[in-house]
């Protein structure tokens, strides 16, 4: 029986496995987390401080409805969250090499 020699390599180098060990990269870090639950207290404070303030009577007007905490805190508490989120997803988070 003849021997079967398998075909040579181009330019006689020997075929190498290559071990790649590729890091795995998450689209958010710690740092972008912590963040988001930051921005999310904001906003879930925001949203508490506009309730309330009416009356249980629908006849009887209710002066408490535009008080400082409905129509100036709140509203402030809600922006900050809001631009918090918006620069928690857009900041990249570092890499660890």
């Amino acid at each position: 029986m003849a021997d079967i020699k398998k075909p040579a390599s181009p330019a006689g180098k020997q075929p190498t496995e290559s071990k790649k060990t590729e890091k795995v990269v998450f689209a958010f870090g710690k740092q972008n987390y912590v963040l988001l639950f930051i921005g999310l207290g904001f906003l879930l404070l925001g949203f508490i401080l506009m309730i309330g303030g009416g009356s249980d009577d629908p006849t009887v007007f209710s002066p408490a409805i535009f008080d400082f905490q409905r129509l100036t805190l709140a509203p402030l508490l809600l922006l900050t969250g809001f631009i918090i989120e918006i620069f928690a997803i857009m900041k990249r988070p570092k890499v660890k090499e």
